[in-house]
């Protein structure tokens, strides 16, 4: 039994009953104590929560308050936290518009309002500069103050500019509906789409209306077309394969309407002329096992971004628009190892890409008169930043007809800047910089970047963000994030919520573990599948490259990760608790054996080829049961540990946090062991720009009591 039950100054933790349920599974068996508590209803409680089994609902009120109870001395401190992090937001903020035929678009929240406001302006000529009244699209803060929970997934315009769709989420659950907005008369004009994904396309002609069914189990599973202001719905394409996800999309040129059907490894282009909105789709390329591939249309031709032929960072081929198989494929820009090619971006007399080197992005501007004449890169213009550690994002070129392109840069101590640079004449433009009206000093902050040695040699980048003048001393407390999953890069970006901890000496580290892409598709490889222990591993070795590096010590570490950083966060707890003080787990996939063998659940099938599949694969049954989370919890002491759910998330499901906190009670010493489960959101927390920084200020406030906590022990 764990020692947080018995500490004489905390409340007496939340007892969770035990049912054990035998599973045998592959000649294989394992028990699960607390299996009662995934309800058996779990898709009508996505949709509904207030359905949820009153057993279950009872026993998550009690982790609430019980949390709410140990972590009651920070209140002030969260209450602080928050203050600051709010203060860091402008109460009244307006993007930089985007430009679309005579108007401006954009979003603007009014002085301290939770969500936008949807806005355009008409726009004098061909400048991006407003010439004439505001009009109000959308207000989200009225469509919000009807419910608890509202999020919008996704809103678009028309390119006629008389309607206004947009796909909204009222419970978190990921279950949107799309309402259609006649702009003339500001109301509603067509039925609304039920049980989407929040993802659609609109025709460039203006009269249909593309969506993406979601089925019960969550998953996208059908495209369907409709006339914009209502009528029957037409069946598109039907994904046969329960592992593939869909998107829909239409081409920058406005030439073509593209459906991708795909997983993590492999995937399928779609196409329908725009011309012929109701025309078949007709498939690019065909399907290839472990080939991917996707088409950004350029004038006459596609440039394809593809790792075909083992170009394991990805390289650019060329294809005339009506000879799309691959046998027409030509190089573009060949593979160059160490070169991961992120994504590409045309315009009519413009071809701009993104790629990755030594940890940071840079930006490649090619001119079309120069596309024919070989050795692109030597031809292309560059962009790039003198900095440690930053991130650069390539929004793409604003306009098809237009030379002008748009991206963002930052690093952990320089805000964000918006920039828009002419491709013509190769004038840079500052659009924005964000401000952080409570004062932002950058000169005293630094940003470094190191380099861990992994078990098995290979050097694994840290960024670290601290106080200027910060004495390494090997007694610093330290915050360490990480994720290292679906080849989902943690960027060196600015943080306003990170600088309250900084401010306080904590040291703020992201390390760049395998399983995401910092350096490359092969740092991804090196972290998925049968190689994801090096994930946990790498994650391991930063924290210990910190310590031997004087930036911190042992016990002086918090860990932080979600989803599934949370595997992360709890494989790490099993692997070497004496690192930390403690963990802070948002919305953890922990209960990965249970949740990777169950058919019904939305991401499991998809997820197979990250994970390997329990229900067929013996190797992959084992290799699972060796890291789950879950079940592998020891006998030793454990940091105190945070996990925080929601109970409408539908890709990490409420019952795994709740399960891996009851169970290391059960199972584990030290401690306490959080659990908190927001009964009005799902996996990303409440909505409302304000309103989300109060889990960032309780996961901030926790990582501080926890270091106290851990000194004065």
């Amino acid at each position: 039994m764990s020692t947080d039950t018995h500490t004489p100054s905390l409340p007496k933790a939340p007892i969770a009953r035990r049912n054990p349920i035998v599973l045998e599974q592959l000649g294989r068996t394992r028990t699960d104590n607390y299996a009662w508590m995934k309800d058996e209803n779990w898709q009508q409680v996505l949709r509904d929560p207030t359905v949820l089994r009153e057993d279950i609902r009872t026993h998550l009120q009690h982790e609430n308050t019980y949390t709410a109870a140990v972590l009651d001395e920070t209140t002030a401190l969260q209450k602080n936290l928050f203050d600051e992090m709010v203060g860091r937001i402008p109460p009244a903020e307006e993007s930089v518009p985007l430009p679309d035929g005579p108007w401006l678009y954009g979003l603007r929240y009014e002085k301290d309002s939770q969500h936008p406001l949807h806005v355009r302006r008409p726009r004098k000529g061909t400048t991006y500069e407003a010439d004439g009244p505001e009009e109000i699209l959308l207000d989200v803060n009225k469509l919000a103050a009807q419910h608890s929970f509202y999020s919008l997934a996704q809103a678009a315009h028309t390119d006629d500019h008389k309607y206004y769709v947009y796909a909204e989420d009222i419970q978190g659950s990921e279950v949107y509906r799309i309402q259609v907005k006649d702009l003339t008369t500001g109301e509603l004009c067509a039925p609304a789409v039920e049980s989407c994904t929040g993802s659609f396309t609109l025709s460039p002609d203006s009269q249909y209306l593309f969506w993406v069914y979601r089925d019960d189990n969550g998953r996208p599973s059908r495209i369907y077309r409709r006339p914009l202001r209502g009528g029957d719905d037409v069946l598109v394409f039907d994904e046969t394969d329960p592992g593939f996800f869909l998107s829909i999309g239409v081409s920058a040129s406005r030439k073509w309407i593209s459906i991708e059907r795909g997983d993590h490894d492999t995937n399928e282009t779609l196409l329908i002329p725009a011309a012929d909105p109701t025309a078949q789709p007709k498939v690019a390329a065909p399907l290839v096992r472990g080939e991917r591939y996707s088409l950004t249309h350029w004038n006459d031709r596609f440039i394809i971004l593809t790792n075909k032929d083992g170009a394991v960072d990805f390289k650019l081929m060329s294809a005339p628009d009506t000879a799309t198989d691959r046998s027409h494929w030509d190089e573009f820009l060949p593979h160059q190892e160490g070169h991961f090619l992120l994504g590409v971006s045309a315009g009519q007399d413009y071809l701009t890409w993104s790629e990755r080197r030594n940890g940071n992005i840079e930006i490649f501007i090619l001119p079309r008169s120069k596309a024919d004449n070989g050795n692109i890169r030597t031809h292309a213009t560059h962009i790039s930043m003198d900095e440690p550690a930053y991130t650069l994002s390539l929004l793409g070129v604003l306009e098809y007809d237009q030379p002008t392109l748009r991206y963002i840069y930052q690093s952990p101590t320089t805000p964000a800047h918006w920039y828009d640079y002419n491709m013509q004449s190769g004038e840079k433009t500052l659009r924005k910089v964000r401000e952080v009206p409570s004062g932002h000093d950058q000169t005293a902050y630094e940003t470094r970047r190191l380099f861990a040695t992994a078990q098995d040699g290979a050097e694994v980048p840290i960024t670290v963000l601290m106080r200027k003048g910060t004495e390494l001393n090997g007694q610093n407390p330290m915050l360490l994030y990480g994720y290292g999953s679906y080849g989902i890069s943690m960027e060196a970006s600015f943080s306003t919520t990170a600088l309250s901890l900084v401010d306080r000496g904590v040291i703020y580290a992201i390390a760049h573990i395998r399983g995401g892409t910092e350096k490359g598709w092969n740092w991804f490889l090196d972290g998925r599948g049968k190689k994801k222990t090096n994930s946990f591993t790498d994650f391991i070795s930063c924290a210990r490259h910190l310590i031997a590096e004087n930036y911190t010590a042992a016990g002086r570490i918090v860990a932080h990760g979600g989803s599934a950083g949370g595997l992360l966060m709890g494989a790490v707890a099993n692997m070497a608790p004496e690192l930390f003080a403690g963990i802070a787990a948002q919305v953890p996939f922990v209960d990965m054996l249970n949740t990777m063998s169950d058919v019904s659940l939305p991401l499991t099938p998809p997820e197979w080829p990250e994970w390997g599949n329990p229900l067929t694969d013996p190797e992959a049954y084992d290799l699972i049961a060796s890291y789950s989370p879950y079940d592998n919890i020891r006998s030793v002491v454990y940091p105190a540990i945070l996990a925080m759910g929601g109970l409408s998330d539908p890709r990490v499901t409420y019952w795994e946090p709740a399960k891996w906190i009851a169970r290391l009670r059960e199972e584990a010493k030290g401690g306490p062991f959080l659990c908190q489960i927001n009964m009005d959101a799902g996996h990303g927390g409440s909505s409302g720009r304000f309103e989300r920084l109060k889990e960032v200020a309780l996961v901030q406030a926790f990582a501080l009591w926890s270091l106290n906590r851990a000194q004065t022990a």
